[in-house]
């Protein structure tokens, strides 16, 4: 498969690549609105764009493994997306497989290696059982380390692009007593806020609502600490 005219393709080395492709944010697709905080790629990926229009779901073969079209799946650094298909491209002289994952909010599309899905961290939504955890977790008490703040937010941040609810939960739950306050510095309050989206995505998700009903629950446990 060529890569859209114009576009420039980063290959992740040494693994086979994980291509992303951003076009336009929300924003700028809808006037008046502000532009949206997402977060820049931090786990080699290069965004490109502006992408095509997104395709519909291609019906995925045998070989995609447990992913199907139109699964919602998450990958660590970029949350809840959802498969559009399999598609075969070359790459550093082979020819791959790649998982097709559309993030509609970044308009950001991934290409993940078949055969590197699992050691990239893509999965599918959390199970029942692991869910239950991270809300759980929500309702214990904040534990904050008595450490620099630049070391507690590169532990968060680490936490959040691990891709577990429980640990992005630990994040929420640690830095929501602070949340609004006037003593919260800005990167706290971006930290705060990438955990609670990132978390509350997965809840829409399995829930099958929306992000803001998946934000009111998540809330609802804070309060019960």
């Amino acid at each position: 498969m060529k890569p859209p005219a114009g576009a420039k393709t980063t290959i992740q080395q040494p693994e086979p690549p994980v291509i992303a492709s951003r076009g336009p944010s929300a924003a700028q697709r809808r006037p008046g609105m502000a532009e949206s905080q997402a977060p820049a790629p931090t786990d080699g990926s290069v965004a490109q764009g502006p992408s095509r229009p997104m395709p519909p779901p291609k019906p995925l073969g045998n070989d995609g493994g447990d992913f199907k079209a139109g699964d919602h799946v998450v990958y660590p650094t970029h949350g809840v997306g959802q498969v559009q298909g399999i598609e075969s491209m070359s790459a550093a002289g082979l020819e791959l497989k790649v998982i097709v994952v559309t993030f509609e909010e970044n308009r950001m599309t991934l290409r993940v290696p078949l055969s590197k899905a699992a050691s990239a961290g893509l999965r599918m939504l959390a199970s029942t059982d692991s869910m239950g955890e991270a809300m759980e977790t929500l309702k214990g008490r904040a534990r904050i380390k008595r450490t620099m703040w630049s070391r507690r937010a590169q532990e968060y941040e680490q936490k959040i692009n691990s891709g577990d609810p429980v640990q992005i939960a630990e994040v929420v739950r640690d830095l929501h007593r602070n949340a609004g306050q006037p003593d919260q510095s800005f990167s706290e309050r971006q930290i705060y806020e990438l955990a609670m989206d990132r978390l509350a995505a997965e809840v829409a998700a399995l829930d099958r609502t929306d992000k803001n009903a998946a934000m009111a629950k998540l809330l609802e446990h804070l309060k019960q600490v």
